[in-house]
């Protein structure tokens, strides 16, 4: 099958012939049918995180099973699913008490070093890239990486779930627990932000802020339900207090830099609280004023994939776009192909676009 394998870092992706192995114990083939361009991926081509090469990349995509290995019963071939990084063993403490999104215990849907890869390429091991490899047009996964899901979904939006809408959405229900009437700051309007915009107004926040200095992403977060913007040309900090009088109840970092993630917990107000989404580079420590955390209660935390419980969010994430209380078509900036892959990268680092999808053939 053709693949984008990354083997240099920092480097672009090459389309290449690789080859998967057959379903084993608990492993599921997919034909992909469409797979989201991530800001992470990005990430990891540009070196900021580690990642071995060489890889195929990718991670939030949708496809239909082809087959299944032993033991697996919960899809058989002609389903729907979405995938999701969040691969989970089911056994350790936290998938016991209901914290699929950090489990400790991944490797343990993984193959082994001593058994056969499931990507190779003329007898050579290409890395699983988390667990997922979306940018091909077959994945060999765990049957704990996807959710099965109704098919009259159209694929294309639904492989946006697997990642930037539940890590956008999530974060705002499951993590930070947004409660009506409130107020809200999300500081960055691209794909994650846009979906934290729309978590806020779908729980029920009363003023909602997008921070960007991209006017035309602050216009699209109107659509979403942003109730006012700020250009953050100028100090979004003072901007915010002086729109509310004060800060906010709830901000969301989702750019992952060490200044926005400080003035994420800057703006906030009493006893509010700042959930830091974006991926702020390794080795990078971010700086609070540390009175503020007791004068006002201020509160700081991470979360990791929207703090996801997968094969529950995603299926009412589905049932929300049917009903057309989720917006999805907007989200998607451009419909690729795999060879134009390394374009959308580049149209992704310009801050205009919110996402570029690869649309398999049929």
């Amino acid at each position: 099958m053709k693949a984008a394998v990354l083997r240099d870092v920092p480097g672009e992706l090459t389309i290449e012939d690789v080859e998967l192995a057959e379903p084993g114990p608990g492993e599921v083939l997919l034909k992909t049918a469409a797979a989201g361009l991530c800001h992470s991926d990005l990430h990891f081509m540009e070196g900021k995180f580690p990642t071995p090469t060489p890889a195929v990349l990718g991670h939030e995509s949708a496809g239909v099973v082809e087959a299944v290995g032993p033991g697996v019963t919960y899809v058989q071939p002609g389903d729907h699913v979405i995938t999701c990084l969040s691969v989970y063993c089911g056994n350790c403490e936290p998938c016991l008490t209901g914290h699929l999104s950090v489990c400790a215990n991944k490797a343990e849907t993984a193959r082994g070093d001593d058994e056969a890869p499931r990507i190779s390429q003329n007898g050579e091991r290409i890395d699983q890239f988390l667990h997922m490899s979306s940018f091909g047009e077959h994945m060999l996964v765990h049957e704990h990486g996807v959710v099965k899901i109704r098919k009259d979904m159209p694929l294309d939006r639904a492989a946006l779930i697997g990642c930037g809408v539940t890590t956008g959405l999530g974060a705002v229900f499951n993590t930070a627990r947004v409660e009506v009437g409130s107020t809200v700051a999300v500081l960055g309007a691209g794909g994650i932000g846009l979906n934290a915009i729309q978590g806020a107004r779908i729980a029920g926040a009363r003023r909602i802020i997008a921070i960007d200095m991209v006017d035309t992403k602050l216009d699209i977060a109107k659509e979403f339900g942003a109730t006012d913007v700020i250009n953050a040309s100028e100090d979004p900090v003072a901007q915010v207090h002086g729109l509310l009088g004060g800060g906010v109840d709830y901000s969301f970092e989702c750019i992952g830099m060490k200044q926005t993630a400080e003035q994420s917990f800057n703006m906030l107000g009493q006893r509010g609280t700042a959930t830091v989404v974006g991926m702020i580079p390794m080795g990078v420590n971010i700086e609070l004023h540390g009175i503020m955390l007791m004068v006002q209660e201020s509160k700081i935390q991470g979360s990791n994939m929207g703090s996801n419980r997968f094969r529950v969010d995603m299926p009412r994430y589905i049932d929300l776009y049917m009903q057309g209380r989720l917006k999805l078509d907007e989200l998607v900036s451009a419909r690729i192909t795999l060879e134009e892959i390394n374009a959308g990268f580049d149209a992704m680092k310009t801050g205009e676009v919110a996402r570029s999808v690869i649309v398999f053939d049929d």
